[in-house]
């Protein structure tokens, strides 16, 4: 072994071992959120926010706000990925718009686990049940890398923060686009 191999390999392996704790947490997390949705007794207890038609209309309407936020965290972040000195204020705005995002699904997975667990009647239903679950576990997985940003690479954040997006487009695309596309914007 080469003295330049034996200096690389340290700073190599510096990230490794956080990041494979942030993605096994974020796999944990996951699995727990579909596991209690699948194993506990649904409450039918519907989220009733003022203002919509029906619980499905507010989780819908809510996602698709969250979409938009993520939008704008996908251009944000693209732009202080290529460019280091971005303004302060596209940095304020690109943190904000995450929380945003993340804070208007709150309401719907707690709808989602509490009042109608885990389902599977059909595929479009079973992947969105999936895609839920995986897309938190994504958020932990990401959120926990953050904290050892000055060790990883920017890649990592770019990657989990798309793999973050993607999902929720995809929990989207299977949940309010459907609705949108099947029953109109509102009932």
């Amino acid at each position: 072994m080469t003295t330049r191999q034996v200096a690389v390999s340290p700073a190599r392996d510096q990230y490794a071992k956080p990041l494979l704790v942030a993605l096994l947490s974020g796999c944990a997390v996951a699995l727990a959120l579909g596991l209690y949705a699948r194993l506990h007794h649904p409450s039918n207890y519907a989220l009733d926010v003022a203002g919509f038609s029906s619980p499905l209309y507010a989780k819908a309407w809510l996602t698709t706000v969250a979409v938009a936020f993520a939008v704008v965290q996908l251009i944000t972040g693209s732009r202080i990925t290529r460019r280091p000195a971005s303004p302060a204020w596209m940095i304020t705005l690109h943190r904000w718009s995450g929380r945003i995002a993340i804070l208007l699904t709150v309401p719907v997975i707690i709808h989602c686990i509490y009042a109608l667990g885990f389902q599977a009647y059909s595929a479009r239903v079973l992947a969105h049940s999936v895609l839920g679950c995986l897309f938190y576990g994504a958020f932990v997985a990401k959120m926990l890398s953050l904290v050892r940003r000055d060790t990883m690479p920017n890649w990592v954040l770019a990657v989990l923060g798309g793999v973050v997006f993607a999902l929720l487009i995809a929990v989207w695309a299977t949940s309010a686009l459907w609705l949108f596309a099947t029953q109109g914007a509102h009932s």
